[in-house]
């Protein structure tokens, strides 16, 4: 088995596990809810395999996810892991909401460290930006949470480079979590230049496109009903004969290399940079045992920019709506806020 490296995440002292383990799928989004012993199994496969950065969400359940999560570091495994959730995405009456009020961001914190059965969060982030509160004032409350050992690091999801700044500029972000893969490169022009110059570390979620870059199209054709990938423009009919022809390229370099899509895809990623740490996510032992080999792949830079003309012609927007998360208009002037 692949051995998995070290990384230092952002500049504020975190180290993490060069590949993270995206649990979202295990509760939510992805189908039903899989049988927890599998996945308490699974996620302690992980941590003694040296994958030691666990992912998840509040929002991932909704709760369920953090919860198993906890069982799943009961008896000593809490202190050989880093532990990262989130905040600020719920769905009342079945609609997102976004929030990111200080009484808000204290309150979601206080829960999750009881639904994961800590005392501290490793890294902790915003899920996605509040554009009617000032990222200063949510920023500002995080702080107090770092000062008072509720959270040791702050990261952001999704946000746009100039929300990068000037969260960074009440208090150091250590990561910021942006989807990054051979088919969804947006980040490339503005977010991921911003993160290095500001030294924040980059955690790339669906690095193997929600999976497509490791199934190919007989994903799109199997999803259940309650499988929110059903929904995605990528994995649509008419995108999916399209980006099958994608799938079947990369699949033929796969074989050159003797790996599979999954590995050369990831591998894709882990090149990126070692301030980049990818979460694939899987349910299943054998994926992640294949899902860490793509850290002995190595790709030289003929190969990496063949791959990238290979994926640059993949068809359909990357997220429900016909634009990017980056895109997101500015959060008002601080003036212009007034708690309520």
């Amino acid at each position: 088995m692949a051995t998995v490296g070290r990384i230092k995440l952002g500049s504020q002292g975190l180290e993490v596990s060069a590949q993270g383990l995206g649990c979202m799928g295990m509760s939510a989004y992805y189908g039903p809810p899989k049988p927890e012993a599998d996945m308490i199994a699974l996620i302690h496969h992980a941590i003694n395999s040296g994958v030691t950065f666990l992912d998840t969400s509040d929002v991932y359940g909704p709760f369920t996810n953090e919860i198993l999560i906890g069982k799943a570091l009961e008896g000593g495994m809490r202190e050989r892991v880093q532990l990262a959730t989130k905040f600020g995405i719920s769905f009342p009456d079945g609609k997102m909401d976004v929030r990111g009020d200080p009484p808000y961001v204290r309150a979601a914190c206080e829960a999750s460290l009881k639904r994961l059965q800590v005392d501290c969060i490793d890294l902790y982030y915003q899920h996605r930006i509040d554009t009617r509160v000032p990222i200063e004032v949510t920023m500002g409350e995080l702080k107090k949470l770092v000062e008072e050992g509720k959270i040791k690091y702050i990261g952001l999801s999704e946000a746009c480079a100039s929300t990068i700044r000037r969260a960074h500029a009440v208090h150091p972000l250590t990561a910021v979590q942006l989807e990054w893969s051979l088919w969804t490169r947006e980040v490339e022009e503005e977010i991921v230049p911003t993160c290095r110059e500001l030294g924040i570390g980059i955690v790339t979620y669906s690095p193997l496109g929600r999976g497509f870059l490791s199934s190919g199209p007989k994903l799109a054709e199997n999803l259940s009903d309650n499988d929110n990938r059903k929904t995605l423009p990528r994995f649509q009919p008419e995108n999916v004969e399209h980006n099958k022809i994608v799938f079947e390229r990369v699949s033929e370099m796969a074989a050159r290399k003797g790996c599979t899509p999954a590995q050369l895809a990831l591998a894709w990623v882990h090149h990126q940079g070692n301030d980049v740490c990818p979460i694939p996510g899987t349910t299943k032992i054998e994926n992640f045992n294949q899902n860490i080999g793509a850290l002995s792949v190595k790709l030289t830079p003929e190969e990496m920019s063949e791959l990238e003309s290979i994926a640059s012609a993949a068809k359909g927007e990357r997220t429900w709506v016909n634009r990017t998360n980056w895109k997101y208009s500015e959060t008002p002037a601080l003036s212009s806020w007034k708690a309520e």
